[in-house]
Formats: C-alpha cells, structure tokens, sequence
C-alpha cells in the first residue's frame, strides 16, 4: 500500500511537470513555477528531479485520466450547483458538456450564464472576446450518452441516493474505463454511492458551496474503494480551477455540514430557553463575532424545511447523538410553511414593507451569546479532528472558505484559549446534565498539555 502511494503521488508530480512545461511554453507559467515541480530535495542531500527514477516505476497505462488538462467535464444537472460548476470548469479552460433531461432546465442555465458573464464584462473583470471563449466552451445535452468523451463526469442532481446511485450505473455504461466519476453530495455517504459501480474505485466526492463561483472551497471526499492517489490529483485539478481543496473522510456531514450544526443547534436553545429573542441573537453573531450572517437569518436563507432535513440526517447517522438533536421549534416551522425567504416567513417576517425587530444591543449579553455558540462550534471542530474527519488546516479552512466563517474555529480556540473553552464546556455539562455538551476528548487534552491544534 506504502507503495503504491507513494508512487501515486510521484505520477501526479510527473503529471504537474508536464501541464506545467506546457504552460512555460505557451507563456501561461513562469520558469519558477516549473522549477519548484521539477526539483526537490534528495534524502541524502543535494537535489534530485522525480522524473529520473519516477519514469521506469509508471505502469503500462494510467488507469485515469484527471489530471489531463485538456480533458472534457461533464456535468449532470443544470440547476444552479450545475450551472456554477460549469461555469468553473469553462473559465478554467475545459471543454464542457451540461446534462439534463429537462431541455428547459438547460436553456434557463445557458440564460443564466450568459448573464453572469455579461455583468462580468460590465465590472470589467473579463473582456467580451473571453467571455465569448468561455461560454463556447459550454455545450448542452439531454443524454447521458454525450459523456461519452468526458474524462470527468461531476453529478449536482437531487439529494437522494437512489437517484446518484441509478445515474453512476447509467454513466458507467457510457464513459471510458479511465473516466473519473464524482458526486457533489452534500451529506450521502461516497461509500455507498461507490458500491453499485462495476468500477467503484473511480468514484470520489467533489462537493462544491453555493454560490459554487464565488466560494472557494470544495471538499474532496474518497469511498473507501477510491484509488490510491485519486485525492491528490482531484485536489490538485480543483486547485487549478481556483478552488480550495479540504480533504474529509467519509462520514456523515463531511466538514462543513458536520462543524456547523452548533451554529443553528445552540442558536435555537439559546431561543427556546428564552435568553434572547431571534434578533439579538443573529445581532451578537453578526456585530460582535464577526459572523457574514445570524444563525436564524442564514436558516431563513437556507430554507427552514433543507436546514432542519440536514441536521436531522446527520443526527439519524450519529446514531440520534445528542449534540446534533433536531429542534422542535424548526420543526414547527417547517410545519407551518414558514420556510424562510423562499415563503415570505420564517424565523423572520421577510414581506414587503414589514420592518424587522430590533435587538437589544446589551454588548454583556451579547458576548454570551457568542461565546456559547462558538465554543460549541470549536468543541466539533476538535472533535472532527480527533476522529480523523479532516486536519486541523482543513478544518479551519472548510470553514472560512465553505460557510465565510470570520477565522478558523481552531486558531479561534487558541486565541480564547483552549482551556477557558473545556471549562466552559464542563460547566454547560454540569448544568444541564446533558451529553450535548460532553468536551471533545482532543480538546481536552490539548488544554491538559498547554498545547494548540497546530504543531
């Protein structure tokens, strides 16, 4: 295995080499970029480049073709995840194919991206002439079988997994053996996903964040039959397409789903137990923690009825685990139609005309507001990490580029201090007897040790 990956690892620097030269000699990248690709330290000194002994070591063919920069990308799904995605892969310089089987799905796509990309011309961040190119670069499709030359197929359709699972066996039909196949599933096991494939290590999870164009990151998630190597090509290709990969493991939530639930879980306690009303609470989060949005502003965005379905499906995968405990009065909410901005009510009145309660700016009252839901948000940042979800810098990273969190949860810790967070986690325990506020084991030890997360 140590092998294999290894070796993995130097194709992928071979592979980099190469797009790279290409680029030299096209003017699109500057001697030093190749330099530092084409030479690295020796382990027993001086320097050495991978390519000499890399070379005798490669297999007869690569099993997969990702990091070819020409490759085509198809896309299933022109709703606005589909959309997004295709508009990166294009700008990004591919060839790309969007599929859907509504034809008018596919025409308000195409409208929509002509759009985009008219504003962009007129903010003056592309010419008219790129802006040409790169929508020339999007072709559109009611079959499945125009994948057929695609390297890359990425599906953004409904989140239901029969429905991923039907479309990977009808893709697998139709795309070469050494196509890469990737689910932007915000929450669907990749595991499972990947056991109904003939070829089920070919299969990885790219989820991207909506507005998928504007935020950066895209968490890349392997099945545990993903091939070798296959992470670190996927990371390296979105990094060429701007992005900011974050690996996780295959669990429930991934990163983000999983860190964020605190943000609306303690939120609505806070409200249910009747220590603030909804605008002060989205006031302390907003005006003291530096948050873009309040936790019951940013549901309403969401949609009251996705919001709670997520934070009820990683509840059920927990085994109905206290901390991600669905709430009643999102329930209810739900119940009543009062979904958010989409129905005109939800947490907040969001009518014509109707003007919003104001907070009660008391900056005491505030700070702990803040700080009871920040620490739940660092107690399951640290908990990701002590259970191999993802790195401490992934962790930080997911957050700040998937949901625009001010600093990441984990040098925010530092900052305030590792042990005042397990101290007032042991009092929140203490309090309510509740294991929701059981302290993270790593969090715990890492004030026991007077250390931070980042060695």
């Amino acid at each position: 295995m140590g092998g294999k990956t290894v070796l993995g690892a130097e194709i992928t620097r071979v592979w980099a080499i190469l797009i790279h030269l290409q680029r030299l000699f096209t003017g699109q990248a500057s001697c030093g970029h190749v330099n530092r690709l084409l030479f690295r330290q020796s382990t027993q000194g001086g320097w050495e480049c991978p390519i000499q002994w890399c070379w005798a070591s490669l297999p007869w063919s690569f099993p997969l073709r990702v990091m070819e920069q020409n490759i085509e990308v198809g896309v299933v799904g022109a709703g606005t995840m589909g959309q997004g995605i295709a508009q990166i892969a294009a700008t990004a310089g591919h060839s790309v194919v969007l599929v859907d089987r509504d034809e008018s799905a596919l025409k308000r796509a195409m409208a929509n991206l002509d759009r985009i990309f008219k504003r962009l011309v007129e903010k003056g961040r592309l010419d008219a002439v790129e802006s040409g190119r790169i929508l020339g670069r999007i072709r559109t499709a009611t079959d499945l079988a125009a994948c057929a030359q695609s390297g890359l197929v990425i599906e953004a359709v409904v989140e239901d997994e029969a429905v991923k699972q039907d479309l990977f066996a009808a893709l697998e039909s139709v795309v070469s053996g050494d196509a890469v196949l990737a689910s932007n599933t915000s929450s669907l096991s990749i595991t499972r996903l990947a056991a109904g494939l003939h070829s089920p290590h070919r299969l990885i999870g790219l989820h991207f964040f909506n507005p998928a164009p504007l935020l950066p990151l895209v968490e890349v998630v392997p099945a545990l039959q993903t091939k070798d190597g296959l992470v670190e090509e996927m990371a390296t290709l979105m990094r060429d397409w701007g992005k900011q990969p974050a690996v996780a493991k295959d669990t429930p939530g991934f990163i983000v789903n999983r860190v964020a639930r605190p943000f609306y879980g303690e939120a609505i306690r806070l409200y249910e137990e009747g220590v603030a009303d909804i605008a002060t609470i989205d006031w302390a989060m907003t005006e003291l923690g530096g948050f873009r949005m309040g936790p019951f502003e940013l549901m309403d965005l969401i949609g009251n009825d996705i919001n709670y379905a997520v934070t009820e499906s990683v509840w059920k995968a927990f085994h109905h685990d206290p901390r991600y405990t669905p709430s009643f009065s999102q329930k209810r909410n739900v119940d009543a139609g009062w979904l958010g901005r989409k129905s005109g009510r939800g947490w907040h009145v969001h009518a014509a005309g109707v003007k919003r309660a104001e907070p009660w700016r008391d900056k005491d009252l505030g700070q702990d507001i803040l700080w009871r839901i920040l620490v739940m948000l660092i107690n399951e940042a640290a908990d990701a990490v002590f259970w191999g979800v993802a790195s401490p810098e992934d962790v930080d990273r997911a957050m700040k580029g998937g949901v625009n969190y001010p600093k990441g949860l984990l040098k925010w810790a530092e900052e305030v201090g590792v042990d005042r967070c397990v101290e007032t986690l042991d009092g929140l325990k203490a309090r309510y007897g509740e294991e929701r506020y059981r302290c993270s084991p790593l969090l715990r030890q890492c004030a026991k040790e007077q250390r931070g997360f980042f060695r």
